[in-house]
């Protein structure tokens, strides 16, 4: 008989709950722990008991974490290139008037003119010129490096320009005079020294090219901050902004801004590999777009610079295109490659060895020549004087000619006059319907000239539209056959539908620059 009291009867009595933790909860559990124990059957290794709390599946995880490699600071590249890096400050006398447009480093209404700015210019405008006043000293500022110890550094060309003095603050805040030895606006590069110092830190520039994916370090000056450094990767390499026909820029992600014009973009070896000119940016700050001039191309500017305080280039006197997919058809070519040409220059170098508009250059001494912008820089990276070999295709047949390079003219390269005198011109000459253009004989139309065909208006919804044609434009060719009426235009579109080609090759005259234009003609 049990001693404890029967509670049964007393009135504030209740049965007792049965515990839900005893029954649905503990089922909970062991179907848990034998969860686990699958678990550790079935992909873990064998074992002899298992530990529900520190299972194989969780020590796995634990072990594939701790291989994974962990993130890697540049805390000490950053320490031994840092030093090397300076802040430019200018002095520039701005006689520019009031209202006065700013200077764009790109063509007037080009994409890029509106969404590339320069950065580093001076004060009050991304890229210009910054208190614009008649007579007025204004302030700018940048980035640069020394790149010997005697005091040579390297910084844009932008952001000396016109400078009456040049200022340079070092990693340990000393400021000091440094004057321009020299500039190259032609790749945005200058030089400049102070004098008196033989022990200053420099950095190395880089006998190697970048990979893309690599990781970079832009250091330098943005907004006067000084000495700030930001981390990314090489996005692309390659890069053409519509800023020059040497342009092979560095993309990086790496944030730069205004002021870090000049600086350089380090690897992790602690090279320099590009110098920061342009950014891409609809607002002017940083949006992950940015733009370095190679160390290969920095490297040959700078030996020049400090030799004789300028650049000299190669020039054959061409004026040359790429070689699209429908000017490859039209020329019966298999790829489209090499650089077209539009036309030579009289008298040049190009001209004396006998090379004609339609001709297109395939290679420079045994080296393939991708595209127009490739043979570009491969002469102008050759010293005048030097003999050289072409491979060109003309009129369908390869053939070598040999010629001894020109210096490049300091002149501006023409551009086309969009501003003629249109009077008289729409509505008058011939359609062509397969074109979409009106056409007449250019001697006919005032101030078209004496030779080829000219535009005199142009259907808004035809091929030649979306290629640019437009009124004052003169044909000069159409299929490698000279034209001087409408008449010869339109026999030779039907005789390249008869051959059942799918566009025809026309080169036309803009102003003072001549293109070839590939215009569908199939008949489908």
């Amino acid at each position: 008989m049990s001693d404890r009291p029967d509670l049964s009867n007393l009135p504030s009595y209740s049965a007792p709950r049965r515990s839900v933790f005893s029954a649905r909860k503990f089922a909970l559990m062991a179907s848990v722990v034998a969860g686990l124990g699958v678990a550790a059957y079935g992909f873990g290794p064998t074992l002899n008991k298992i530990d529900v709390l520190t299972t194989t599946a969780h020590a796995q995880v634990n072990k594939d974490v701790r291989q994974v490699q962990q993130p890697i600071g540049f805390a000490d590249i950053v320490e031994r290139v840092k030093p090397s890096v300076i802040s430019v400050r200018v002095k520039i006398n701005e006689k520019t008037p009031d209202n006065a447009v700013e200077d764009s480093p790109f063509p007037p209404g080009s994409p890029m003119e509106r969404f590339f700015r320069r950065f580093g210019g001076p004060d009050g405008f991304p890229g210009g010129r910054g208190g614009r006043g008649r007579g007025q000293m204004v302030t700018g500022q940048g980035s640069g490096f020394f790149i010997s110890a005697d005091g040579y550094a390297v910084t844009n060309n932008h952001v000396v320009d016109g400078a009456e003095k040049v200022e340079v603050t070092t990693d340990d805040g000393k400021v000091h005079t440094a004057k321009v030895i020299g500039t190259d606006s032609r790749t945005d590069l200058a030089l400049i020294k102070v004098d008196g110092i033989s022990n200053f830190p420099f950095a190395k520039l880089s006998d190697g090219q970048p990979r893309i994916g690599d990781w970079v370090l832009a250091v330098g000056n943005p907004f006067g901050l000084g000495g700030t450094v930001t981390a990314g990767i090489v996005s692309a390499r390659g890069r053409d902004i519509g800023s020059g026909p040497y342009d092979d820029f560095i993309q990086i992600d790496a944030p730069v801004n205004k002021g870090n014009s000049g600086g350089p973009t380090f690897n992790t070896e602690g090279d320099v590999v590009g110098v920061n000119t342009a950014i891409y940016s609809p607002s002017g700050g940083s949006v992950g777009i940015a733009f370095a001039i190679p160390a290969s191309t920095v490297k040959s500017v700078v030996k020049q610079l400090q030799d004789k305080g300028s650049v000299s280039r190669g020039w054959i006197g061409v004026q040359i295109q790429q070689v699209t997919p429908e000017i490859a058809d039209s020329l019966g070519l298999k790829k489209a490659e090499g650089a077209l040409v539009a036309e030579p220059q009289a008298s040049s170098p190009a001209a004396k060895a006998g090379i004609e508009s339609g001709d297109v250059i395939t290679r420079v001494n045994d080296q393939p020549v991708k595209d127009a912008r490739e043979l570009a820089r491969t002469i102008g990276g050759m010293a005048p004087g030097t003999t050289i070999k072409l491979a060109v295709l003309h009129k369908g047949q390869d053939k070598t000619l040999s010629m001894t390079l020109g210096e490049l003219p300091n002149a501006k390269t023409a551009k086309a006059d969009t501003d003629q005198n249109d009077s008289g011109r729409s509505g008058r000459g011939t359609t062509v319907p397969h074109l979409g253009l009106t056409l007449a004989p250019a001697n006919s139309v005032a101030g078209a000239g004496k030779d080829g065909v000219v535009v005199t208006d142009v259907d808004p919804n035809s091929p030649s539209a979306e290629r640019g044609f437009k009124e004052g434009d003169v044909i000069l060719e159409v299929a490698g056959k000279l034209v001087a009426t409408p008449g010869e235009v339109r026999e030779a579109v039907t005789t390249a539908r008869a051959e059942n080609k799918n566009s025809v090759l026309v080169r036309v005259r803009s102003g003072d620059s001549s293109r070839f234009v590939a215009l569908p003609v199939s008949k489908g």
